[in-house]
């Protein structure tokens, strides 16, 4: 029988955004770093970006694409006032619409060795399981942990009190991830004592049968001798000794056979030594208790500490976020959080001295969370895990926000290039939309970005000659390539120009560019273009539509003004 893929489906699913590759412009009065450094290991290179969520992923996809180690999102959870305007078919819809284009682009920014790990409740865990098996791969999926978010129950509660949220974790590659031991408790450790005053230290006795049978394993069902009385010892025949003869001796040499507290145990068992396990740390369970990763009451006392007069909402603790990077990551890996609230991820991520990248929209981007990472890069924040950690503050970040659309509609409805773009900001726009690195050269003045050692981009605003052109392909030669973007060229026609110079390659601006992305789209947060309006049983006027139908946009002829004009030459 064949393997049947299955997918989830909803209205508007074939529809996707075209996405402007933004660049991003840092607004150093709002970056923030320390006076000094307090160790070695301080980060300093870590991003807070203020914008919509999905440009400033796309945003992040040429440089940070393959390099990023974990990934935590706590989405919005989808309550059912979310959408007003819907019923809650497309609600859900909207939501898995939105969801799907973050998470395409999340798995690419993931690491090979990377994961994936999103905090969700009932209201949509099941569907964005599903979703998750389709972009991630089902064999991806590596747990569904549960974290108990309540205490307490809530007795006015009409069916069942609600006490816990899903985490979903999921690796870019799970057959090679393997997640962190957690530390050992004082618990785990009381297990090993030492009532023998054993020189090697505490230990505890394992069992030393395993569970296979005499006929499965012959080799190991045989007679071992109790020292202390003498006796002679059998397995059972459905359970036998889990050491073949061999092995049994070695630990008899060892001094590793335990017969009990006075010796005349009729089974024998295995002494371990706390000092001598391979692996220190403990195995992750799926079920997270609030003793020990918090609950919602403590991280709203987390964040009366950065801003008592209008404390967030709907914050996570931080010692839920520490479990999280404590699984996944190690010092110095790069942490991403694309939905960052109250900055919790990134506290945490600074104080286990991770490299962290964070993306916000709302305005509490710069009334909550520049001001508690500021206390963070202080030290002055002595709450969350800072005592757990040992944090004494160290390192900075640098804030940035997504440069407006490149292009631009003029008065006559012509598409342009956006007067607030300067000549440095055009050039790494078409860097990143033509997939260069930008980095403009000090000394040759066509050199502003590279995809190789040998091809390069060279974006201007002029209109170029034909005698311009050939200094231009003199100078970099038959052994290089060039892009060359301009306003416009003449005096001579594309297909000669190709034939004349084999080096150069002639783009212009903006008509180049004009097909390929969604201009001026600022705000992805509903993706309900092209989806129908909900008809209220009202006789009340219809609701405008909450976005511009994509296909009345305006586009740019051949020929038609604007600041780059197209004609041929």
């Amino acid at each position: 029988m064949s393997k049947q893929k299955l997918e989830l489906t909803w209205i508007g699913k074939d529809k996707r955004p075209k996405l402007e590759p933004r660049i991003l412009q840092e607004d150093p009065s709002k970056s923030y770093h320390a006076g000094h450094r307090v160790t070695d290991n301080d980060q300093f290179d870590n991003r807070l970006i203020f914008g919509d969520n999905l440009l400033a992923l796309k945003a992040l996809e040429q440089e940070f694409t393959g390099k990023v180690k974990c990934v935590f999102i706590d989405p919005p959870y989808n309550t059912q006032n979310a959408f007003k305007h819907y019923d809650d078919g497309l609600e859900h819809s909207i939501w898995l619409g939105l969801m799907r284009d973050r998470l395409e682009i999340i798995r690419k920014l993931l690491s090979d060795e990377g994961s994936l790990w999103i905090t969700i409740d009932d209201n949509e865990a099941h569907y964005l399981k599903v979703l998750c098996d389709e972009i991630f791969g089902r064999d991806n999926f590596v747990a569904n942990a549960i974290w108990q978010k309540k205490y307490a129950p809530a007795n006015d509660a009409l069916w069942l009190s609600d006490s816990h949220d899903h985490i979903l974790i999921y690796a870019k590659n799970k057959s090679g991830w393997r997640p962190n031991k957690l530390p050992r408790t004082e618990e785990q450790d009381k297990l090993y004592k030492n009532e023998d005053n054993d020189p090697r230290g505490p230990w505890m006795s394992d069992n030393y049968t395993c569970a296979k049978s005499a006929d499965e394993r012959p080799n190991l069902y045989y007679s071992i001798i109790n020292p202390n009385t003498g006796e002679e010892i059998f397995p059972k025949r459905t359970r036998v000794w889990a050491f073949d003869k061999k092995a049994h001796q070695k630990h008899i040499d060892e001094d590793l056979i335990y017969w009990g507290k006075n010796g005349v145990n009729s089974t024998p068992r295995l002494k371990k030594f706390l000092s001598g396990l391979r692996s220190p740390g403990r195995v992750a369970t799926t079920i997270w208790l609030h003793e020990e990763v918090g609950h919602n009451q403590d991280a709203n006392r987390e964040q009366q500490t950065f801003n008592s007069d209008d404390p967030f909402k709907t914050p996570k603790p931080e010692k839920l976020i520490h479990r999280i990077l404590a699984l996944a990551t190690s010092p110095g890996d790069l942490i991403l959080d694309s939905f960052a609230g109250s900055g919790t991820t990134g506290a945490v991520a600074h104080k286990m001295g991770r490299r962290w990248i964070m993306v916000e929209l709302g305005e509490h981007c710069h009334t909550h969370i520049i001001p508690r990472l500021k206390k963070v890069i202080d030290g002055e924040d002595k709450g969350g895990i800072s005592e757990t950690v040992g944090w004494q503050g160290g390192g900075g970040f640098r804030y940035y926000s997504l440069a407006p659309s490149l292009l631009e509609k003029d008065r006559w409805g012509n598409w342009t290039i956006n007067r607030e773009y300067n000549a440095a900001q055009l050039a790494e726009a078409l860097c990143k939309l033509e997939g260069f690195t930008y980095a403009p050269s000090e000394t040759l003045w066509w050199q502003h970005g590279h995809s190789s050692e040998r091809d390069f981009i060279c974006v201007t605003t002029q209109n170029l000659s034909a005698e311009r052109l050939q200094g231009l392909a003199d100078e970099v030669g038959g052994e290089r390539s060039l892009l060359v973007c301009c306003a416009a060229f003449h005096g001579i026609g594309s297909e000669q120009a190709a034939e004349r110079w084999p080096n150069l390659t002639l783009k212009k601006i903006p008509k180049m560019v004009l097909a390929r992305c969604e201009w001026g789209h600022d705000d992805y947060s509903l993706n309900v273009a092209a989806l129908p309006m909900f008809d209220k049983p009202t006789a009340e006027p219809a609701t405008q539509p909450l976005a511009v139908d994509r296909k009345k946009k305006a586009q740019v002829a051949p020929g038609q003004g604007g600041l780059f004009a197209e004609d041929e030459a």
